[in-house]
């Protein structure tokens, strides 16, 4: 089923173009000269239900333009938005029920209140019942560990503490598709395991939709089956992760540990892959290969080296994925595809 379908969005803005000195100024008075600028350009996909989508793009690429046209917040200039079979403009009250959206730096909760009584006043915005409301409360408590400050002012919590109750805020209603822009900003490396454990198994136990907006790649890799790069409003990627690294291309390593290296390790090794375009380096007792892997079978380094030393490890390094999106927005720029 179809969550989220983008047909040719585009979004454009009339931006003033103020002149320089005082002359320019009392010109302005008079005569204002504007410019047009395209920040969302014919933007077009489809995420169907379940998915974990990751959007990303460098900055002032169109990622929060289009979100905020998924969400009912601007109008499309031109092209088509469905969520959840609903217009979130035409049918924003409709659409609203049905997601969610947490915003890493504005917080949908009362600032002087406690979390427990923000949800209960987000819950009456959303027509959930007592019931209702009080049973999703007691699982969210659960998943995301909030009771112990449910009941202190939301001034007085950390910000691993307040994104939870954010996650919470977003998620009382049990929204179809939930939108997360920037959700572990600034936290430890303990809240953001635990965000993205909770987020995962509301994505398994619920069939939740979401997407991911952030600049912290590692939750890419953690969260998102599927990534679609936007570079300054063009859509220049989509499709799964490991397609993406696959396209790219960039070196990968074998890291090899032997269990018995003799004398000369780096020369042997180096003979046994003649003829491979591999490059061969040691750190801290272990040898790595490194190769192209389009173009050297991983098997056939394996097959070479075995075939003469033991190993009592092997590991497989792939390229990061800050350089593999680095490389797709250098290609954009170039205007090359992927």
């Amino acid at each position: 089923m179809t969550m989220i379908e983008a047909a040719e969005l585009t979004k454009e803005f009339r931006v003033f173009q103020r002149r320089e000195g005082l002359r320019g100024a009392l010109q302005d008075i008079f005569s204002r000269r504007y410019e047009t600028l395209r920040a969302v350009d014919r933007v077009s996909f489809r995420i169907e239900r379940g998915e974990r989508v990751g959007y990303i793009g460098p900055n002032g690429a169109g990622k929060s333009t289009t979100i905020k046209m998924l969400t009912g917040i601007l109008v499309p200039t031109s092209g088509r938005v469905q969520v959840a079979g609903l217009d979130p403009h035409h049918d924003r009250e409709a659409c609203l029920r049905r997601i969610g959206a947490v915003f890493g730096q504005r917080s949908q909760l009362w600032w002087d209140l406690a979390p427990v009584e923000s949800f209960r006043l987000l819950a009456s915005v959303y027509g959930v019942e007592r019931a209702a409301r009080e049973a999703r409360l007691a699982e969210l408590e659960g998943a995301l560990a909030i009771g112990p400050y449910l009941r202190t002012p939301v001034r007085k919590l950390s910000l691993g503490e307040k994104m939870r109750c954010e996650l919470a805020a977003a998620l009382l209603h049990s929204p179809e598709v939930v939108f997360l822009d920037e959700p572990t900003i600034g936290l430890d490396l303990v809240a953001k395991e635990g965000i993205r454990r909770f987020l995962l198994e509301e994505n398994r136990r619920r069939g939740t939709t979401f997407i991911l907006t952030t600049h912290d790649l590692s939750d890419i890799e953690e969260l998102c089956e599927r990534v679609i790069i936007i570079d300054r409003g063009r859509l220049v990627f989509d499709g799964r992760l490991e397609d993406l690294k696959r396209l790219v291309g960039g070196e990968s390593s074998l890291v090899f540990r032997l269990a018995e290296p003799g004398e000369g390790p780096l020369a042997l090794l180096a003979e046994l892959t003649r003829g491979l375009p591999v490059a061969w380096s040691s750190e801290d007792g272990a040898f790595r290969a490194t190769f192209d892997p389009r173009s050297v079978p991983r098997a056939e380094v394996i097959h070479r080296v075995l075939e003469r030393l033991q190993a009592s490890d092997i590991a497989f390094a792939e390229p990061k994925i800050e350089d593999v999106v680095r490389a797709v927005y250098a290609r954009s720029r170039q205007g090359a595809p992927p």
